[in-house]
């Protein structure tokens, strides 16, 4: 028989959950209480075509603190490798993150969710390396004039200026800079892009440093002025920085500060200087050449540069506590 006035339960029956009760001279010793019991609420995942509304596939007791990353490494085909699939919640609806959980998402036990084919799907290096090798080996086909590009007469001439070869070796080491750092500095996250979204950047890139090198190598140009690579040495520097600091995948967990090296201190007034000192090498470029394309393509960056800074100075923001409140995005004080 127990006695109830040392039981910790009004129950006696309750006895058969615990785990061991040890009794001497009728008084309770020791004991220990019943382990809770978690249940967990797990999901089924059910994973369609958008178009035919075919079950593709079919997940059971997924745990609720899964991602929907779960749902693309499972389903295999030979085609859809996992970073060309989207899962998204209604078929016209949009794109679920691959760190979204499912208990999260507004859905119940039972997710329905609709796969989708985003197309052939390249790293953020080679995307990098595309963009960079391109404009590389276009200017110097203008450089050294190629028979087809300004006539039999000026076949592999050259300039007799030497802005213009002081134009074609800045050009040249700005993007084995970038090459470099692709290569060896710059710390890409899991990421893809479509295929025709990088046929869209070497366009841009290709198209552009054709344009300008097409004026800056013809025969008739004729400009003299100066060029400082202050501003390619404060890029590098910084990106070196940023390889330093730690992230989670695109998310930074450290508040990148100014170092002993003074390219670095521009961290004191912006969240992106690498941004800020790229938009100065194409704005002295501009100001050496003298020539409308690179002027259109300097602006063009600048716009597209400013879009990037401030998304990633919310994240800074947002992500890392006591920020500091005088830095802005690209321009100090100012944007």
């Amino acid at each position: 028989m127990v006695d109830t006035d040392f039981f910790p339960y009004e129950n006696p029956a309750a006895l058969r959950v615990c785990d061991f009760i040890v009794w001497h001279g009728n008084q309770p010793e020791d004991w220990t209480l019943p382990r809770p019991i978690h249940r967990v609420a797990y999901f089924e995942v059910e994973v369609l075509d958008p178009d035919s509304r075919t079950q593709l596939c079919y997940l059971d007791k997924v745990r609720p603190n899964a991602t929907t990353l779960l749902a693309r490494n499972i389903y295999h085909n030979p085609k859809w490798y996992p970073s060309r699939q989207a899962l998204k919640l209604h078929p016209e609806g949009k794109a679920l993150k691959d760190e979204d959980v499912l208990e999260d998402l507004p859905v119940g036990t039972t997710a329905t969710m609709f796969l989708q084919d985003l197309g052939p799907q390249l790293s953020w290096t080679m995307v990098f390396l595309a963009e960079s090798v391109g404009p590389l080996f276009v200017y110097l086909l203008f450089y050294y004039r190629l028979p087809f590009i300004y006539g039999p007469a000026h076949s592999y001439s050259r300039s007799p200026h030497a802005v213009v070869r002081l134009a074609c070796i800045c050009h040249t080491l700005h993007y084995i800079k970038r090459l470099v750092e692709t290569i060896f500095v710059h710390r890409f996250s899991q990421g893809t892009l479509p295929v025709q979204t990088i046929m869209l950047n070497c366009v841009y890139y290709w198209g552009f440093a054709a344009w300008l090198a097409y004026y800056i190598n013809h025969p008739l140009y004729t400009t003299p002025s100066e060029y400082r690579p202050i501003c390619e040495c404060g890029n590098f520097s910084i990106n070196l920085s940023l390889n330093r600091i730690s992230s989670n995948g695109s998310k930074p967990t450290q508040i990148p500060n100014p170092t002993n090296n003074p390219f670095t201190w521009l961290f004191f007034f912006v969240s992106c200087p690498n941004y800020t000192y790229e938009v100065c090498a194409w704005l002295s470029f501009t100001v050496m050449t003298q020539c409308v394309p690179v002027g259109v393509f300097t602006f063009i960056g600048f716009v597209q540069m400013t879009i990037w800074a401030r998304e990633k100075h919310r994240t800074y923001v947002k992500e890392c506590k006591d920020y500091p409140e005088l830095r802005s995005a690209i321009i100090p004080l100012f944007l």
